[in-house]
């Protein structure tokens, strides 16, 4: 690939990041990773004092319940975890608005569901509000409102919210923070031999069959998911990255044209 194309990510003004779970939360026991959100706040905020906008799509609130519970497992129930979202919803939301109120950095938080999104009145409100939110200088912290969520209003997977809430406000650029360095040619944590793409510009069927695969342990989107996203982003006008939350210092390479992550150039 040529390394010039990735330039055009440093002009990027309006960016939406998502947050995997398995990004903020130590693999072992499934808590949060306070060390990495601290700088995980800390690169956000330094984007945002570079004169960009910037939206948060995290997710980790049922994670964040579950632990707060005990529960020692992934719970299915759709109740359950809805429990667990509406108890870690809130303590997730204080981390981080305590971290970001160390930088003298504004949050909100936005909750959303399908509804939001495919009623227009609804979805005209949510966009003023971003708007002004991003016109005060505040970054929104967006997850989908689990507590609420049915069967028929529920994105699935916060790979689906973030590209609908780039989408929705026309940012430029979307970046995937996951457990993983990008798109492989077969799942890499099973075949050594798999192969890293770093850019994509355009979603054919054989990138389909590459991306189809398990989803990770703490997270509920796999490689199918962010294809779609990438597919929804670009119809939008944004260009996306899949990139590894391993270390959050990769966002600063990613806004600056470094060859990081997959790009996915489909606009």
């Amino acid at each position: 690939m040529d390394t010039n194309i990735r330039e055009k990510l440093t002009t990027k003004k309006r960016i939406v990041v998502k947050i995997g779970t398995t990004t903020i939360t130590h693999n072992d026991t499934g808590e949060l990773d306070l060390m990495k959100l601290e700088k995980l706040v800390r690169v956000l905020t330094n984007i945002r004092n570079q004169g960009k906008e910037v939206v948060v799509v995290s997710s980790g609130a049922i994670a964040v319940g579950r632990q707060a519970l005990g529960l020692g497992y992934k719970p299915k129930e759709k109740s359950v975890k809805q429990a667990c979202a509406a108890i870690g919803q809130a303590r997730l939301m204080m981390v981080y608005q305590r971290l970001f109120s160390e930088y003298n950095q504004m949050t909100a938080q936005v909750l959303m569901t399908k509804y939001t999104i495919e009623n227009e009145e609804s979805r005209a409100n949510a966009k003023a509000t971003f708007t002004e939110l991003l016109n005060m200088g505040v970054i929104p912290i967006v997850n989908e409102n689990d507590t609420v969520a049915t069967d028929e209003l529920d994105f699935g997977d916060n790979d689906t919210l973030s590209a609908l809430v780039a989408a929705l406000i026309k940012a430029d650029l979307l970046i995937l923070l996951s457990d993983i360095d990008g798109l492989y040619t077969d799942d890499p944590h099973s075949n050594p031999n798999a192969e890293f793409i770093d850019y994509v510009d355009k979603i054919d069927s054989d990138l389909k069959s590459m991306a189809k695969g398990p989803s990770t342990i703490s997270g509920t989107g796999g490689m199918e998911s962010k294809i779609s996203a990438a597919r929804i982003s670009a119809k939008a006008g944004a260009d996306m990255v899949i990139a590894n939350g391993k270390d959050v210092y990769i966002l600063d390479d990613i806004i600056n044209g470094v060859n990081v992550g997959t790009f996915f150039d489909l606009t």
